[in-house]
């Protein structure tokens, strides 16, 4: 197929236009580098620089791809920030997306595949979190999310837009290429081996006194190869709706720790801080109708295999990308 990929010079949209290239698909990337970066496009892609605040400019881009499908990765994603500038977000993951859903109509466009986020549940009732979890978000990431989620629901409905969105947790790990490199840095795993690197004194623990087994928050963690490969098993005509990607095995802020110390074969020292407000103790998907309807597996299931995929990529990239 012809795959256009927005945000394709990001981290998880990287990778999966590695793995849409190996799987012999033709991709063109679409990103504005505000928070991607430029070498970490495949060179085997087609590239356009975007500009989505300027009027028509992703109409063009679709115009131009002629794709059969978009996959939709382009976003703001960090919580605090979303809740100091709101119209950022809500203008960025919802405004835009539905230019590009309205340019996905225009020019005929079969499929479109969304990079969604577990961020639209909010803090759940229960664990492990199904597709039929309550959908409460607590900060203008996850609803702005939410808002395109409904948005591709009409747009299917009225304009047989065929959509397929993917509810994810924590993605983490590399390939031999593409890897974890974000301008501003909030993600566990790639702050705790910067310690390891030498690059960073100590890693900070939000929280101790959780009711957890070791007192810190339990997450999910799923590897980016294995995001990528449901999003290309997204594909497939006739899949769509709602889908949780993620191991169904949580790990605690200690346990990530521990396992980044066993694999980079250094001590990483650990300062302890208050509680972050709205931190949930404990979220882990269920990611069993994935597997069921879309015949997806998992090739990373276990911590430690992630953990070593992204340790490979930073000592070998141990300042990111070049640009």
């Amino acid at each position: 197929m012809n795959v256009l990929v927005t945000g394709g010079a990001g981290y998880i949209g990287s990778s999966c236009t590695e793995e849409l290239l190996n799987a012999g698909h033709q991709v063109t990337v679409y990103d504005n580098l505000a928070g991607g970066h430029r070498s970490a496009v495949d060179p085997r892609a087609c590239f356009i620089l975007g500009r989505p605040e300027l009027d028509g400019d992703i109409f063009k881009a679709v115009q131009s791809a002629k794709p059969d499908a978009i996959m939709h990765f382009a976003a703001d994603a960090l919580v605090g920030e979303s809740m100091a500038n709101p119209k950022k977000y809500f203008h960025n993951n919802f405004v835009n997306a539905l230019k590009l859903a309205d340019a996905a109509v225009e020019c005929g466009v079969k499929k479109f595949v969304f990079s969604s986020t577990c961020a639209t549940y909010g803090p759940p009732d229960k664990v492990p979190m199904t597709e039929e979890t309550a959908q409460r978000p607590i900060n203008p990431y996850g609803e702005s999310k939410l808002m395109f989620e409904k948005a591709l629901t009409w747009y299917q409905r009225i304009y047989q837009l065929e959509f397929i969105a993917f509810r994810y947790f924590n993605a983490a790990g590399a390939s031999e290429c593409f890897g974890e490199h974000h301008r501003i840095e909030t993600h566990l795993i790639p702050n705790v081996l910067f310690v390891a690197l030498g690059q960073k004194p100590s890693v900070e623990i939000f929280g101790t006194d959780y009711p957890t087994p070791d007192g810190t928050c339990i997450r999910d963690y799923i590897h980016i190869r294995d995001l990528a490969q449901a999003h290309i098993l997204g594909l497939t005509p006739g899949k769509g709706g709602f889908y949780n990607l993620g191991n169904g095995d949580g790990y605690s802020v200690r346990e990530v720790i521990a396992t980044c110390e066993e694999v980079a074969g250094k001590k990483i020292s650990a300062v302890e801080r208050p509680r972050r407000a709205g931190d949930p103790p404990r979220l882990v998907a269920s990611a069993q109708k994935a597997m069921r309807e879309l015949g997806w597996k998992p090739q990373y299931p276990k911590l430690k295999d992630i953990v070593k995929t992204a340790w490979a990529w930073h000592k070998k990239h141990p300042h990111g990308y070049p640009d």
